[in-house]
Formats: C-alpha cells, structure tokens, sequence
C-alpha cells in the first residue's frame, strides 16, 4: 500500500509553532514513529507553504497512489484551488487536522475540499494521521 502525507503551510513549524495547540514534537520525528509502526505500508512525504505546489503534487500523484492523507493547513478554509485538485483526481483524500478546528475561530470551521475527501478528522493531535492511515489499511483487501 502507498500513502502519502501532504502538509501544508506553517506545518513545517510543528514541534516549535504554538506548541499548546500543536504539541513539541517535529512531523519528520512523527513520521519516523508513522513508518515505524505501519511497516507494511510505503510512504511518501510532502509539504509545502505554496499552494500551486501543493496542486501540482495533488496532480503528480491522485491517479496513482493508494491513498492521500492531506493537512492543507489554513488552505483548508481559503483554497479553492486545492479544493478543485481534490475533486478533480481519483486517489482518496483523507482531510486531516491536528487540532480540533471547530474548537477555534470561526473561520476555521468551513473546509472548502472535505465534500470531495473520503472523511475528515481532526482534533486529536499527531494521532490525527495515525487514524487515517488505520482506515486506508483497513480498507485493502
């Protein structure tokens, strides 16, 4: 099975970024433990703070991989770019937050791309992505 994770803007900070709503751990270390526990599983890791880069790997491979798991980070609530991206490939997305968005402002509450994703889940911090690699891997024949 082949998932990538793509990360969007400011992600890149996590472990140093707002630490009571992000945590103290970096995404390349949480990565590691991702690769580590689902050894079965090839990953591949993306992030970017452009949103034309973001589409372009959305583009590069929603034909072909298994599974995308995709934290568009404040792009969420403003990109309809991204949100055509998403509608437009075939691979499944899964959208993904660290925090729980509907706990914040209120502009955060709208997700302009989670009608063309397979599910959303956030709020539960880094776990947040070890729950949508559980669905893709549960979903394999």
């Amino acid at each position: 099975m082949n998932i990538i994770i793509i990360n969007g803007p400011n992600l890149n900070l996590l472990g140093k970024r707002e630490p009571e709503v992000y945590g103290n751990t970096s995404f390349e270390d949480y990565f590691q433990l991702l690769q580590n526990q689902f050894s079965d599983v090839s990953f591949e890791y993306f992030q970017s703070n452009v949103e034309g880069e973001i589409i372009n790997k959305l583009h590069e491979v929603g034909f072909s991989i298994d599974g995308i798991i995709m934290n568009a980070g404040a792009y969420t609530h403003t990109s309809i770019g991204i949100a055509d991206a998403v509608a437009g490939i075939t691979s499944p997305v899964i959208e993904v937050h660290i925090s729980n968005v509907y706990a914040r402002e209120e502009y955060r509450h709208q997700s302009l791309m989670a009608k063309n994703c397979v599910g959303v889940i956030a709020g539960f911090g880094l776990k947040s992505y070890q729950l949508a690699v559980d669905y893709f891997t549960s979903k394999k024949s």
